[in-house]
């Protein structure tokens, strides 16, 4: 398998941990995601390792490609045991994971494995969908369950979750979102910009779906939604945060299969790129 570009190839000496965990067991409407890590590792060498935004070149920070994590198809729990288990063994070692999906049920044992080490750990939530149900057709663990689990197993529901661009979900989730986690409908930088002093003194942890991004620009997605962000504001949105402590991130839900000329694969190896760059 191709690892991400730039990749070291001395796991010690390197800063960042690059994860690829291929699960869609979970999703609700089209699957193939499982195939976005990969997907996402392959549009890398389309790009440039040097940010003309940022100034820098992949060649001046370190960070390993673990490639990807495997485990019995369909097993939703073990699959989260396994990355939980290879998350806090990677941070006991000092690393910093950043994780390609994989739907977005692969964020949970990731933030709770940060939340573990990081007692003050704040999460950023980019997303068309709050993903605050309860439940989804009898299932309590799925992709549109990951934040309420987050909220209220990881951070104990104190409002420690900060979620922007949504613009899906249903009423009860928005009732919930609104009284438990700090949600912004439809726009993402100019909420952050205004959460950005009161986010600084603590660790942080990032999770990007792609489906933030409007379906014009990232069609490649199991569960696009209509009236999102632009590219140029996602990844203004990550240049935004320099200067936070983060300490673990995860870009999901990205599907080749559904996509039209690997776009939406392309703009998730650049945000990973221009996260690798700002805090490698």
């Amino acid at each position: 398998m191709t690892r991400f570009i730039g990749s070291s190839r001395n796991l010690q000496e390197s800063k960042w941990v690059l994860l690829g965990i291929p699960m869609d067991f979970t999703v609700s409407r089209k699957s193939g995601s499982r195939f976005g890590p990969e997907s996402i590792r392959a549009e890398s060498y389309n790009l440039e390792t040097y940010s003309p935004a940022l100034d820098r070149d992949l060649s001046e920070v370190t960070f390993f490609d673990l490639e990807d994590l495997h485990f019995p198809y369909g097993d939703v729990l073990q699959a989260l045991d396994t990355a939980e288990r290879v998350a806090q063994r990677l941070m006991a070692r000092g690393k910093r994971i950043g994780s390609l999906g994989g739907e977005h049920l692969v964020s949970l044992p990731l933030i709770r494995a940060a939340a573990s080490r990081e007692p003050e750990l704040r999460v950023i939530h980019f997303d068309a969908h709050a993903d605050l149900r309860t439940s989804l057709r009898g299932g309590t663990l799925s992709h549109s369950s990951v934040m309420r689990h987050v909220a209220q197993s990881c951070l104990g529901e104190t409002g420690r979750l900060y979620q922007f661009g949504i613009r899906s979900g249903c009423r009860e989730e928005m009732a919930w979102g609104k009284a438990h986690t700090r949600l912004y409908l439809d726009d993402v930088l100019e909420p952050l910009s205004r959460r950005l002093d009161e986010l600084k003194p603590f660790p942080v942890y990032l999770s990007i779906d792609i489906d933030v991004v409007d379906p014009a620009a990232a069609p490649g997605t199991g569960t696009p939604e209509a009236g999102g962000i632009s590219a140029r504001e996602l990844l203004e949105a990550i240049r935004t945060m320099k200067g936070l402590n983060l300490v673990g991130f995860d870009l999901v839900e990205v599907a080749p299969d559904l996509d039209v000329n690997n776009v939406t694969s392309a703009l998730a190896a650049k945000c990973v790129r221009e996260i690798l760059l700002q805090w490698g």
